[in-house]
């Protein structure tokens, strides 16, 4: 059973710092694609940051230069490092997992940052 628990949300002020973590069970997370999507309100799921089972990351282009999705094999976690937080980074941030034909999804954690 595939379950992903994501953590490391909070309130912060903009030009600020959080790191969020996932955290994989029942599946290797480093032969596998993950990604971090987030969901504002009102607005579409839209993909932050994704990382292939070889290490080959991408970004979206509203995040490039700020964030990095990286992967800790032994701990079988990924990572969203979010530098230079904005206001518009205000979100719902989702951790994401495609195992074969299927996508699973964690929970999600919530980041807010202030103006």
């Amino acid at each position: 059973q595939v379950q992903l628990v994501e953590s490391g949300g909070g309130l912060v002020q903009g030009g600020g710092s959080l790191r969020l973590s996932c955290a994989a069970s029942g599946i290797i997370a480093s032969l596998h694609p993950m990604g971090w999507y987030r969901q504002a309100p009102g607005k579409q799921r839209e993909l932050v940051a994704s990382i292939t089972g070889g290490g080959k990351t991408n970004y979206a282009d509203s995040v490039k230069g700020r964030f990095t999705i990286s992967r800790d094999s032994a701990k079988n976690t990924v990572y969203l490092q979010m530098n230079s937080l904005k206001p518009e980074d205000t979100a719902v941030y989702h951790c994401n997992v495609v195992v074969g034909a299927s996508g699973y999804w964690g929970q999600g954690t919530q980041v807010t940052v202030s103006s």
